[in-house]
């Protein structure tokens, strides 16, 4: 009832631990299978080391979260051994997450991910583009976006994903343009903001950073609404992030295009057992309402919406 697929990887269930959360090691990664995921998803990894920023680096308020960890990462180098044994071991499809500062960086750093057979990469675009006056990131730019993915694609046989941005001009547009590289699917969305917290205490801001990426609960709408216009525009599989906690949550990401659902934040609130609580919660909703699949409940809202349109 539970299964389900991105671009010819079949899950178990449509639960993935979303990058960023306890996804440093194999054995983190294969503690999470374990604990009931349908596949774990790598923090994000860069060619070279990557320290991150100082503490505190992630705070929780009200209904969401904020961090700015700032993509530390061991480098691909000793990220490979790590990889190897949660693809050894995990039982479940890992998916690497790659990020990089440069479009063409992509293409050495899928090449050398590859030799650890991962089931899926995933490009984490929301990084800033150094080549870029601004610091505009991947996400934010078709031309830029386009340009990661075919990088990645011409250097790996594996199934590429690219993690978007709903800070994004035009989701859409970026959307459809990775989906001309050759990108075999997409992840939405990436934390939204970025937001600030002041200790009024202190005086100053409590990251250390001063702001950092919005997550959890509060962006579940965004999220929703992401994932509905790209799964318009493109068709392509998603998997759907961004808040989700129970399983109502994933069958509304579901309903509205996803695939699958990556679980990040909603650890934090209910602990390691959130996927195959989620699964339950899922079954018990398909059960109820006489769904038979995932692939029956995809997509349904857009049979059943009236009104508005994609990207508006």
């Amino acid at each position: 009832m539970l299964k389900t697929e991105l671009a010819g990887v079949k899950l178990n269930n449509p639960t993935i631990l979303a990058s960023g959360i306890m996804g440093v090691s194999g054995a983190s990664l294969s503690l999470i299978a374990r604990n009931g995921a349908g596949a774990v998803t790598s923090k994000s990894i860069s060619l070279e080391p990557r320290k991150g920023h100082p503490n505190p680096v992630i705070l929780t308020y009200g209904q969401g979260m904020l961090n700015a960890v700032g993509l530390s990462n061991a480098g691909i180098k000793d990220s490979i051994p790590e990889m190897e044994y949660a693809v050894k071991n995990a039982g479940v499809p890992v998916i690497a997450s790659l990020v990089e500062f440069k479009a063409e960086n992509f293409g050495p750093l899928a090449k050398e991910i590859s030799k650890a057979n991962p089931a899926i990469i995933e490009l984490n675009l929301s990084c800033p583009n150094v080549e870029s006056e601004f610091g505009k990131p991947f996400s934010h730019d078709p031309a830029a976006a386009e340009w990661a993915t075919r990088a990645a694609k011409r250097n790996t046989r594996i199934p590429v994903f690219v993690k978007l941005s709903p800070n994004a001009p035009d989701l859409c547009e970026v959307a459809r343009a990775v989906k001309t590289a050759g990108a075999d699917g997409i992840t939405a969305i990436n934390t939204a903001g970025p937001g600030m917290q002041i200790d009024i205490y202190a005086r100053r801001p409590v990251l250390s950073n001063k702001c950092g990426g919005v997550s959890g609960p509060a962006i579940k709408p965004i999220a929703v609404k992401c994932i509905y216009d790209i799964y318009k525009e493109t068709k392509l599989p998603i998997i759907g992030t961004g808040g989700v906690t129970t399983g109502a949550d994933a069958v509304e990401f579901i309903m509205a295009g996803a695939s699958a659902v990556g679980i990040g934040s909603g650890i934090y609130y209910r602990g390691l057992g959130i996927f195959s609580k989620v699964c339950k919660e899922i079954e018990e909703f398909m059960e109820k309402e006489g769904f038979s699949s995932i692939e029956d409940m995809r997509g349904i809202a857009h049979e059943q919406g009236t009104g508005g349109g994609a990207c508006q």
